[in-house]
């Protein structure tokens, strides 16, 4: 009703008096029966009341909504904030990320550049270390069987093939395949095995060829090796004790066990995170990447000189030259003498373990038997792997990585570099082998303490050379 405020009582009296409640059913309201309209005041105490308790409850409700849209506003806010630092962590991780690839890729460039550097600065080239094993055409021989000529060996080389003290120096590569292919046909492996003879000399020939020009790892090593585990199969009657298959593994094992060899050790290997490092866990890379070379040569039909074996031959073959190759690894020497040691008193060769063992020294005592030979031939060997060790060292401080001190040019002499090595490696491990084959004492044993005891001599002149200098400049 206009003009009436709020909170005022309003009432309907009819013409009685009487007052007239307010609902459909009410008297219809006409000019005869007008009803009268009364205002009148409500109790204002009682009004604030209700008005104030109604201003609470929305002050209070409005709060509420108030406090309700706050934290909404909160939430959504704390949302965007959190979505815009994981927008930029993201943001922050790829740039990181481009950031180390390109770092990588520096790094790789840096060490190409001083690789060609390095590698300038060398006394010879080598030919294989651009391209590597991986590439298809490495596989590939430069050279067929009818370029490979054939020599007709005398009796007197071939007796002398048998000994400890061969020179290895006096033979030309073709010539050195042909007396590797003469120790197959003698021992028996071609028809053990059944090769065909033009594969056993592709094979040979692609192994030449997979072999690196580094002063020491290189073919003619390989060669050496090679030659003197036949002449301890002969000398130690192997033939007589153990099987002609695990001969021929022994055989081959040392014809492989340096295969693509980079030159490098495996020390360098893991301190320069090379590729070989990376790929085998810094786990003798170097002895696996023989191993993997090995395979992968016969691997392929015209190389395959265990083609015409069976499935389990070629497995206890396989796996028998991996465990030879693997133990040429130095980083494990005590761990294999000491096993062999332990059973060379009561050694049975029915004993698959004890045959392992054996097999394991037999490999070991070749790779490093240079001293072993008459020191016309093992001189030359010892200056060839200073040059090596020397090449790793100057590379080593080039990059910034640990030196061995018996590599380093400053630090190592040709007594230094020897009498330690025999005196703690090869008299301990060849006197041990001297137990299950005691004619190897005086062929092998002896001409060790020999060349202790020159290398000893040689350091007392060089320490007595170098006191009178200082003694004459002195005064």
């Amino acid at each position: 009703m206009a003009g009436v405020q709020k909170f005022k009582k309003i009432l309907l009296i009819d013409q009685n008096g009487g007052y007239v409640t307010v609902s459909p059913t009410m008297p219809v309201n006409t000019k005869d029966t007008a009803y009268k309209v009364q205002i009148s005041p409500v109790n204002e105490d009682k009004a604030g009341s209700v008005e104030g308790s109604f201003e609470r409850s929305m002050e209070a409700l409005m709060s509420s909504v108030a406090q309700e849209l706050s934290k909404a506003l909160k939430v959504d806010q704390l949302r965007v904030e959190v979505m815009t630092r994981l927008t930029g962590i993201e943001r922050r991780i790829d740039t990181e990320s481009l950031r180390g690839v390109e770092v990588e890729k520096c790094r790789k460039e840096i060490r190409e550049i001083r690789d060609q550097f390095f590698e300038s600065q060398k006394k010879y080239f080598d030919y294989n270390r651009t391209s590597p094993i991986a590439d298809e055409a490495k596989l590939n021989l430069k050279r067929d069987v009818p370029n490979y000529p054939k020599y007709q060996l005398s009796q007197e080389t071939i007796d002398y093939l048998k000994q400890p003290t061969f020179n290895i120096w006096h033979w030309e590569p073709n010539e050195m395949l042909s007396l590797l292919e003469h120790m197959y046909y003698e021992l028996g492996l071609v028809q053990e095995w059944n090769i065909n003879p033009i594969t056993l000399k592709r094979w040979l020939l692609c192994v030449q060829e997979n072999y690196r020009n580094n002063p020491f790892h290189n073919f003619r090593h390989c060669f050496c090796v090679s030659q003197m585990m036949y002449g301890v199969i002969n000398l130690c009657k192997l033939t007589e004790s153990i099987p002609l298959c695990d001969l021929g593994i022994l055989l081959t094992s040392a014809v492989c066990h340096d295969l693509d060899h980079p030159g490098y050790n495996n020390a360098y290997q893991i301190n320069a995170r090379t590729e070989l490092a990376i790929r085998y866990n810094n786990i003798s890379p170097l002895e696996n990447h023989h191993c993997s070379v090995a395979f992968q040569i016969l691997s392929k039909p015209e190389f395959n000189i265990f083609a015409n074996v069976s499935n389990d031959t070629f497995k206890a073959i396989q796996n028998g030259m991996i465990q030879l190759i693997l133990a040429t690894d130095m980083a494990r020497h005590n761990e294999i003498l000491e096993a062999f040691k332990s059973r060379v008193d009561n050694f049975d060769f029915h004993n698959d373990e004890h045959l392992t063992s054996l097999k394991m020294i037999l490999i070991k005592c070749c790779d490093i038997s240079n001293e072993v030979r008459p020191m016309e031939i093992s001189e030359p060997w010892l200056d060839c792997l200073l040059e090596e060790y020397f090449n790793q060292s100057d590379r080593e401080k080039l990059e910034g990585l640990p030196v061995a001190p018996f590599m380093d040019r400053d630090k190592v002499t040709k007594p230094s570099a020897q009498i330690g090595f025999l005196k703690f490696v090869l008299i301990p491990m060849f006197s041990a082998l001297s137990k299950t084959f005691p004619q190897i004492e005086p062929i092998m044993v002896k001409p060790l303490i020999d060349a202790r005891e020159h290398y000893e001599r040689m350091q007392e002149d060089m320490e007595n050379g170098r006191k009178k200098a200082e003694n004459a400049a002195a005064t």
